[in-house]
């Protein structure tokens, strides 16, 4: 991790409205070639959120094209038993990872093969690689089971879809740590926007963190960098207080609440870990259209101050600053998506050309 400083470098989420993966690895290098992530696709079904990531759950089964676990079916137990051995081999020998159910497929992640074969063919070096899975917390309340209950409930199904995502991850450090550069794993978390509302009172902070950090665990086995990546306000202090190396927040949207968790800010920027600043607008098409390079500029600056503020020196942040925007792009128009894209190439320029 300390060797690792990004300098306001940018990456971007993951996700764009385009339908072709090569055109969406040539938008990558064309706006973010240092730290080029694999792209995911919303337009194809089996690239969504919680889909893309459901290969090898045991007792996965469909009805009308919705996916669940079944855990009345006839093999669920044989499945499930099955799913552990296969975990347990691949945690203790993990070069067999390739073989198995927790690699990645051309199938629901063509994005992954994408970016490898177009790094493997080009002339330059990227300084980091970054990859994706979808956070436990989001993954396991957004696939239920026959009854139409969340799995997250579910002790044992939750175990299993924690475990499934920390090999997938393992798995992705191990590939792409062949371009002999630090390998970058977001856990994309947007339901934790939610943590504390209603919708999840009962799921508790410690269940959130034992999730997270069994994943990270899988990530720094591997010597990977594990971040996470919250596209909405939630309680910070958890995700602070964690072995999480990066935290990517909406800079644009929620600064504001971010910054009310000064100790443990200071703590984090302290331990050397890095922030990915979420600055440039993703939800609303208003705020794409509205703002610039040099607007973003400004506003981030200012956010720079109020961290300053706390004890950090201006150095420290800059080094430990990625530049990101605030969600992946994959829900907004073509147009709206090239533009934000832009922006955050160019931010990125103005704020390493201010520091130079």
């Amino acid at each position: 991790m300390s060797r690792f400083k990004p300098e306001c470098r940018p990456t971007l989420i993951g996700s764009m409205p385009v339908e072709n993966h090569l055109e969406a690895h040539r938008l990558v290098m064309d706006h973010t070639p240092e730290i080029p992530p694999w792209v995911q696709l919303p337009t194809f079904r089996q690239e969504g959120m919680v889909a893309q990531f459901l290969p090898g759950l045991p007792g996965l089964a469909h009805s009308g094209g919705r996916p669940y676990v079944d855990t009345d079916g006839p093999d669920f137990e044989t499945e499930l038993l099955t799913f552990y051995e296969a975990y347990l081999s691949c945690s203790e020998a993990p070069e067999s990872l390739e073989a198995s159910n927790f690699a990645l497929t051309e199938e629901t992640a063509a994005g992954f093969g994408t970016l490898c074969s177009g790094l493997e063919a080009s002339a330059d070096d990227p300084y980091a690689v970054k990859g994706q899975v979808t956070g436990p917390i989001t993954f396991a309340t957004g696939i239920k089971d026959q009854h139409d209950q969340a799995i997250f409930y579910h002790d044992q199904l939750r175990d299993a879809a924690v475990k499934l995502l920390a090999l997938k991850a393992r798995w992705q450090v191990r590939v792409l740590a062949k371009f002999g550069k630090p390998v970058i794993i977001f856990l994309d978390e947007p339901a934790l926007a939610g943590f504390g509302s209603s919708e999840f009172i009962s799921i508790t902070r410690e269940e959130v963190v034992a999730c997270l950090e069994e994943i990270a665990a899988a990530i720094h086995a591997e010597g990977g960098l594990a971040g996470v990546h919250v596209c909405a306000n939630t309680d910070w202090s958890m995700l602070l207080e964690s072995s999480l190396d990066i935290i990517n927040f909406d800079a644009y949207a929620y600064f504001d609440r971010f910054i009310l968790y000064p100790e443990q800010l200071k703590n984090f920027l302290d331990a050397g870990r890095i922030l990915a600043w979420g600055i440039i607008p993703t939800l609303h098409a208003e705020d794409i259209e509205k703002e610039s390079a040099a607007s973003l500029q400004a506003k981030w600056e200012g956010q720079l101050e109020q961290v300053v503020k706390l004890g950090v020196t201006t150095e420290k942040v800059r080094a430990q600053t990625l530049i990101t925007p605030s969600c992946g792009v994959g829900s907004q128009s073509r147009e709206k998506a090239l533009k934000v894209l832009e922006m955050t190439r160019d931010l990125s320029r103005l704020i390493r050309q201010n520091n130079s």
